[in-house]
């Protein structure tokens, strides 16, 4: 029976996290007010878990234990660019055929998304943006990685997404022409701290596998800047860790 209901969890779970379409027709939230994240979880049954959930994300990554983390195999493959502003970011979904294996276990690449500031904090801190890549295995796994941004020098990588963004809630574009590689922002370290977690948005479902690298990415403060003329904040606030175990790779 709880097999069935994580099953069923992880269904609805992949349903909001990937498609634009449910994610306008379910309840309406924001990050703000009375639709903000102190009311997810009353907003609707399928929302509970972001009231009720003891594994819930983002948290604020401390005193994390060294341990000998799986290394992430990277197998990120050129994409036409296909971006949407799906009301709540900006959200870049993948061509099939890019993943990433960790512990012998395969997920496919099938978006990212940005959030500003960083939904994780490392030690207390935030960063000026982060970067969510989302992956789902055969067996209806999720896995996120996330690649915290700092203000620096302007990232191409960040810059080719950002220069054709659609202004406008439920508008997408597509570029057959523009290609992009997830594997270009990523940092050159691929240290990692690794957590269990949740989606940070509604439903807020849990079982997710989280890797947040170590090493920060810069991008410019005009970028940081032009992300933010759509979406100041979208941010969900910390979420208690619950004496869950959070790793570093040593």
């Amino acid at each position: 029976m709880q097999s069935n209901k994580i099953k069923a969890a992880l269904a609805v779970a992949v349903a909001f996290a990937f498609s634009p379409i449910a994610i306008a027709s379910g309840p309406h939230w924001e990050y703000e007010g009375e639709h903000g994240p102190g009311h997810w979880g009353e907003m609707a049954a399928e929302f509970s878990t972001c009231g009720v959930g003891k594994v819930q994300s983002p948290i604020d990554i401390k005193g994390a234990k060294p341990a000998k983390l799986p290394e992430i195999q990277f197998d990120y493959k050129d994409s036409p660019l296909k971006i949407v502003n799906n009301g709540h970011t900006l959200q870049v979904n993948y061509a099939e055929g890019s993943s990433i294996t960790v512990d012998g276990k395969q997920y496919k690449l099938l978006q990212f998304h940005f959030h500003t500031p960083s939904e994780e904090a490392t030690d207390g801190k935030r960063h000026a943006m982060v970067a969510h890549f989302v992956h789902k295995s055969d067996d209806g796994k999720l896995a996120v990685i996330g690649v915290l941004l700092d203000k620096g020098a302007e990232n191409k990588a960040f810059g080719a997404a950002m220069g054709r963004m659609p202004t406008e809630a439920g508008e997408e574009r597509s570029y057959a022409n523009v290609t992009i590689n997830a594997a270009n922002l990523m940092p050159a370290g691929k240290g990692y701290y690794s957590f269990a977690g949740s989606l940070t948005t509604p439903p807020c479902s849990e079982g997710v596998k989280w890797m947040v690298m170590k090493e920060p990415v810069k991008v410019s403060a005009k970028q940081v800047k032009s992300f933010q003329k759509l979406y100041e904040m979208n941010a969900r606030p910390l979420q208690a860790t619950n004496d869950r175990e959070i790793q570093v790779s040593m």
